[in-house]
């Protein structure tokens, strides 16, 4: 939280003051759509192509807001006699002045993050593997743009031990605005490719002034493997007293990533440091999270860290949650929105999760032109078509001048249209059935007008779930578990009304170890959906065992019958080792076992060869009433 007074805040920004200097100062907003506002919040009038912040001062000032930093017709507002103004001649300008500003009374370490591609996932990861032994501040998301970084600066907490922030740029001169509002310590550069390419001569330019980040630092962490990275780094070297401490999978390095072993669902890294080795797993696969592991890895054994707290800390790396939204759309499909950019890094990953949408048969890709790429468009738009078809898609439809022009590259059942304006004209809804759709396009076409035609519309009232929300609640809670302690999560009653194959879906991406339902055809409609997570029925009746061995789900059993029962099913389809989940009844008096049970159901279970028992569980009954904790002590050691 701040604590500035205005007066104070107006003197740093070089502004002129009208109206309360001793108003202190507690956040900062740029959204004119803020919720809970109040007289403590400053909101900053920003101007851009599309929006200016200056039109919504009334609205601010009727939900509670009373300071402002401006810069347009100071003199109209006048009819706000207890609020106050800062007058400055750049609102954008002076927001990352007061960041720089606040950022220079950090007294902790900062680390800095920029590069092509990875530089959300690095920040996050090394905020989930610091944060163990120490308090880590980081920017939210992916905020590294130049009014993200600084509203990223003002929102973190000013006592910590660490902070990690991440800055991106997509034109020249733009760096410069950001190094004095980060200015790391340490500085990680994560890799260099076409990314926002379209603004920059070559890789080198766009190289250099990303490099201009880390031009006060006293560390740089990167690849060896970026030749452009390295020559620019002993460059800045050669200037300044910067220590380099790099990584690479051949020998020079100080950390080299020797092998990798890949296996299903994690991949053991090999890595060669001072002589010795660190076998660590991480629990992905793919190029990507290996290279942006190492960054990690590189950077933990920078810090000081054992090889037994990275062997340790690295299988805990959880999934970074994506700026996709997925929400319900006509006709019984599923709609992904990722209209925010373009690229192929970007297009890959959300390809990833439209394959993941297995409850539809069919999936379809609605892509704009690609803006970003620095390729030649008869490249770019030849890798576009074989990601596509390599990712399993089903159709596609181009929309955009360019996709046009090199149509050719694309297989059969496509479409094309030149701009948006088209695509809805010869838009019929009955095409659209029960098909997992992703819309992938650049913020330029404006492709929330496709959205608006496609998403689902009964009646005014919406409930939106915020997935990213549900993400970081998931990762909350697993970390405070031990790393062998596994999660279930319950998805009856469709997800308890938010959806069930959404929900599931999400959940095994991110690799939740159990999901819970209450019915069988709860649980075949998941395998349905292509969901291979294992599967709990908490209620399975007696005469659907059959279809509960061959959909692979797993019966809660609570009775000696319901045990001889599946026991006599599992042994007619010479089933063994089959998981079942034991209920004990420790005060619910609902269903279980009792304890006076134990004995019999133990030498039971001895005798059947068919049953493995893969968990064991209970209603806690009173955990909500302090007067019978001693009653709950007795049920937990029951």
């Amino acid at each position: 939280m701040l604590n500035y007074k205005l007066d104070a805040i107006s003197k740093v920004l070089n502004g002129k003051l009208h109206g309360d200097a001793d108003l202190v100062i507690n956040s900062v907003t740029i959204d004119s759509r803020l919720a809970n506002a109040s007289k403590n919040h400053l909101f900053f009038a920003l101007i851009g192509e599309r929006h200016n912040g200056h039109q919504f001062i009334g609205d601010l000032y009727s939900k509670g807001i009373r300071a402002f930093v401006i810069s347009q017709a100071e003199n109209q507002y006048q009819q706000y006699p207890d609020a106050s103004f800062v007058v400055v001649d750049n609102t954008l300008k002076a927001l990352q002045q007061f960041a720089a500003y606040h950022r220079s009374q950090l007294n902790y370490p900062i680390i800095g993050v920029t590069g092509s591609n990875g530089k959300t996932i690095v920040k996050e990861w090394l905020a989930q593997l610091l944060s163990f032994d120490r308090k880590v501040v980081r920017s939210p998301k992916s905020y590294n743009s130049q009014v993200g970084v600084a509203l990223s600066v003002l929102g973190i907490d000013s006592i910590a031990d660490i902070g990690i922030l991440e800055a991106g740029i997509s034109k020249p001169n733009e760096m410069a605005n950001l190094e004095p509002i980060v200015k790391p310590q340490i500085g990680v550069f994560t890799n260099l490719g076409a990314a926002h390419q379209e603004n920059f001569d070559d890789l080198h330019s766009k190289a250099e002034e990303k490099m201009l980040l880390f031009k006060n630092c006293e560390t740089l962490i990167y690849s060896t493997d970026y030749p452009q990275i390295d020559e620019l780094a002993h460059e800045l070297k050669n200037q300044q007293a910067l220590k380099l401490f790099t990584w690479s999978k051949n020998k020079g390095a100080n950390v080299q990533l020797q092998k990798v072993d890949k296996e299903s669902a994690s991949a053991t890294l090999h890595v060669l440091c001072k002589g010795k080795t660190i076998n660590t797993t991480i629990p992905f696969t793919d190029n990507a999270s290996i290279e942006n592991a190492m960054h990690c890895i590189t950077t933990l054994i920078y810090l000081g860290h054992t090889s037994e707290q990275i062997t340790t800390l690295m299988p805990r790396l959880q999934p970074v949650a994506m700026r996709l939204e997925i929400k319900e759309a006509i006709n019984g499909c599923t709609l992904i929105n990722d209209s925010y950019n373009s690229d192929l890094g970007s297009l890959s990953i959300a390809l990833d999760l439209l394959a993941q949408q297995r409850q539809h048969k069919k999936r379809m890709l609605i892509i704009s032109d690609i803006l970003q790429s620095g390729l030649e468009p008869n490249i770019l738009y030849s890798k576009v078509a074989t990601m596509i078809d390599e990712k399993g898609v089903d159709k596609t439809i181009g929309i955009g001048k360019e996709i046009i022009k090199y149509s050719q590259y694309f297989k059969s059942n496509t479409e094309f249209y030149a701009n948006n304006q088209e695509f809805l004209h010869a838009f019929t809804r009955q095409e659209y059935k029960d098909t997992a759709i992703l819309l992938k396009g650049s913020r330029t076409f404006q492709f929330e007008r496709i959205s608006a035609v496609l998403e689902y519309k009964l009646h005014r009232t919406l409930l939106e779930i915020d997935l990213n929300a549900l993400v970081h609640n998931l990762n909350y809670f697993r970390g405070l578990l031990k790393p062998n302690v596994k999660i279930m999560v319950m998805v009856k009653a469709f997800s308890y009304g938010i959806g069930s194959h959404e929900i599931a879906n999400l959940l095994q991406f991110h690799r939740v170890d159990y999901l819970g339902v209450a019915f069988i055809d709860e649980g075949i409609a998941l395998r349905e959906a292509g969901i291979t997570l294992p599967i709990v029925v908490l209620n399975p009746e007696f005469g659907s065992y059959d279809l509960m061995i061959e959909y692979n789900l797993e019966p809660e059993i609570f009775s000696f019958s319901s045990l001889n029962n599946f026991a006599n099913i599992l042994s007619k389809h010479g089933v063994t080792n089959y998981p079942i989940h034991l209920k004990i009844d420790t005060g619910m008096h609902r269903l279980g076992f009792t304890p006076n049970d134990i004995p019999e159901l133990c030498s039971k279970l001895n005798s059947l060869t068919s049953i493995k028992v893969e968990s064991i569980f209970s209603h806690l009954v009173a955990t909500d009433d302090s007067q019978h904790d001693k009653f709950t002590h007795k049920s937990l050691l029951w």
